[in-house]
């Protein structure tokens, strides 16, 4: 079981929880546990995720900028405050059409 400490009991803005980096994809998991993740993404422009696919669904929740999700193969075009869920054993892939930042929650069956 693992949390980010910092976090436990205290009020933050998420958006503000992980910066953009260059020419990257950065994240941060705030809680990791055998039940689930929930972790937090920062895109650059241009940057993404291969397709792939998960064993659990996830729900991604866009916090600001532009993004494509593919599930599928069909795309998904997303803005600030949109949310999808992504099935388990789908094959996926991420897209910053802008910079963006997301949430990431995966729950894992038992």
């Amino acid at each position: 079981m693992s949390r980010d400490n910092d976090l436990t009991s205290n009020v933050h803005g998420i958006r503000d929880l992980i910066d953009y980096q260059t020419g990257s994809v950065v994240s941060r998991t705030l809680i990791d546990q055998k039940e689930g993740t929930v972790t937090v993404f920062a895109f650059d422009q241009g940057e993404g995720l291969s397709e792939h696919s998960a064993p659990f669904d996830a729900l991604v929740t866009l916090l600001e900028g532009r993004a494509r999700i593919s599930i599928g193969g069909r795309p998904h075009e997303m803005g600030k405050d949109d949310m999808i869920i992504m099935p388990a054993d789908i094959p996926h892939a991420v897209e910053a059409v802008e910079a963006f930042k997301m949430l990431l929650v995966m729950i894992r069956s038992a």
